[in-house]
């Protein structure tokens, strides 16, 4: 019988890698981050039609980080805890393609279904939220691991949605703290503070997106990665 996931030993899992490969993980996540949050704040700042575009790479961005952490993550599982972020970096170009397609198309299924009734794009972003580890670690091709992100999480869609949403407020409230206090000062500084904070919370999402991709593998072998060290 499949084990069930335990959402609170994920989230001291993704601390505990966070706080012991900050090193690696904030000069990573400035490679990709710095660039695409200027990019996103300018666009949300031009007006509402070009705001969805900037939204978009985000969420692109956010994939591509997540393909370099999940190496993180795996290297942290097997013992080894001397990544660079060139070397995290080097590690997803040969699915580069991939990871930006998946990220696409998840967007684009969760803006959908948020826009049509809101639950269909929750479920689908609980579905689909190891994809992009997926993409990374097993190589299936986009569309397969879509499936194969959605046959990982079936029967632990509650825990994997519980996850998601608690680490997702604890980002959105500090982040929304921190910015309300920058907005205070300048609209340069409010920039500057947006894209910082982008580089500080973005391994949040995607050590979560590893984390949870094998601990769901480790559930069907009764397995439990959040044990290892």
């Amino acid at each position: 019988m499949q084990r069930r996931l335990d959402g609170g030993a994920v989230i001291r899992r993704v601390f505990d890698i966070y706080v012991d490969q900050a090193p690696v993980l904030m000069p990573a996540a400035a490679v990709v981050f710095v660039l695409a949050g200027l990019l996103r704040q300018l666009l949300v700042a031009a007006g509402p039609g070009t705001a969805v575009l900037g939204e978009l790479i985000s969420l692109i961005a956010g994939t591509l980080f997540t393909g370099m952490v999940v190496e993180l993550v795996a290297d942290v599982q097997d013992g080894r805890r001397d990544a660079t972020a060139a070397q995290l970096l080097r590690a997803v170009t040969p699915v580069l393609g991939q990871l930006i397609l998946v990220g696409v198309l998840v967007a684009i299924g969760v803006l959908v279904g948020l826009v049509a009734l809101i639950v269909p794009g929750l479920i689908a972003l609980t579905l689909w939220s190891v994809a992009a580890p997926v993409v990374v670690l097993e190589r299936p091709g986009a569309i397969a691991a879509l499936g194969r992100s959605r046959e990982l999480v079936r029967g632990n869609g509650w825990q994997v949605f519980g996850v998601i949403v608690v680490l997702d407020v604890m980002v959105l409230v500090a982040v929304f703290l921190l910015e309300a206090v920058a907005a205070a000062a300048s609209s340069a500084a409010g920039l500057v503070v947006a894209v910082v904070l982008g580089v500080l919370s973005a391994p949040i999402p995607a050590l979560a997106a590893a984390v949870l991709y094998f601990e769901l593998r480790g559930a069907r072998a009764g397995a439990s990665v959040s044990e290892q060290p």
